[in-house]
């Protein structure tokens, strides 16, 4: 097992080859030629004449067997007797032997959308989670002889993949420093595509992009974790709001001192510290009240 609770993958012992193969055209007017050729020795007739004819046809047409038309956004994986000879990338006509088979093979960028599974994160929480994956085949050999289905392998791998980041990770940090499926949307989605790309290598699949498409508590939950968030929010609303409230306070009484305005006692400071803390942190107005005797009544 590997850190990622992935098992070692052995890799395929075949790579792809590039097979260029010959312009197909160039073999086109070669058959034509063979053809036409066949085709008069046929009509003069007359015994070797006649076989010559036939033969030269029988070439044509071996030969027009080995003509392969390759589009853009795709290849063609070449096999002689089962063996792997060559992969063709380059689109038009080509020419390759013609005694070979020629398996099409689709190397555009596609896409992938898991369905919304529910696992638990690392709190043990159910949670609903899905995601995308952007994928291409980068090697065709890989790709045809690595794996049975590539495609359903890409499907399998990438769920296996979102499961465990899921299951490693809690939904929200509890601590600071710890990394969470929610405030650490980044990180979480570069792990996200490096555990993919691992797991679909022995495929020959290239990963472009990998995103999480859905995040949430499992509807079982949500209303409690909804109630917790929403007092993690008022905590940390009400802590910034007094150390709001006691930097000002600490810049009064410095200003205070400072201009020589006034001279405080610590038990006056303290009753003006507590008045500013309440009239700072209160959540609803106060109502002022004019001292009109001494400072002390």
């Amino acid at each position: 097992m590997d850190d990622n609770g992935s098992a070692e993958r052995a890799t395929p012992p075949i790579s792809e080859r590039v097979l260029d193969g010959v312009s197909g055209w160039a073999m086109v007017g070669v058959v034509l030629v063979l053809g036409a050729a066949g085709i008069a020795l046929l009509v003069a007739g007359g015994g070797a004449v006649t076989v010559a004819g036939a033969v030269l046809l029988a070439v044509a047409a071996v030969l027009a067997r080995g003509l392969t038309p390759v589009s853009p956004g795709e290849a063609r994986v070449v096999q002689l007797l089962g063996r792997y000879t060559g992969t063709v990338r380059t689109d038009g006509l080509r020419w390759v032997n013609p005694f070979t088979m020629r398996r099409r093979i689709s190397t555009r960028i596609r896409n992938h959308e898991t369905a919304v599974a529910k696992v638990n994160d690392a709190d043990g929480n159910p949670i609903e989670i899905a995601a995308v994956v952007v994928w291409q085949v980068a090697d065709t050999a890989k790709a045809l002889f690595g794996v049975d289905d590539f495609t359903a392998f890409v499907a399998v791998q990438t769920e296996t993949a979102v499961r465990h980041i899921a299951g490693s990770h809690p939904y929200d940090a509890h601590r600071d420093g710890q990394r969470s499926l929610r405030e650490n949307a980044r990180e979480i989605t570069a792990e996200l595509a490096s555990e993919i790309a691992d797991r679909v290598r022995p495929a020959g699949v290239r990963v472009i992009e990998s995103r999480i498409t859905r995040l949430s508590y499992a509807p079982e939950i949500a209303q409690a974790m909804l109630r917790r968030q929403q007092a993690s929010a008022v905590v940390a609303a009400r802590q910034r709001i007094v150390d709001g409230a006691v930097s000002m306070v600490e810049s009064a009484l410095s200003q205070l001192a400072a201009g020589g305005l006034i001279e405080l006692d610590e038990e006056r400071k303290a009753a003006m510290v507590s008045n500013m803390l309440v009239v700072l942190c209160s959540e609803h107005p106060t109502q002022p009240v004019v001292n009109t005797g001494t400072l002390y009544q």
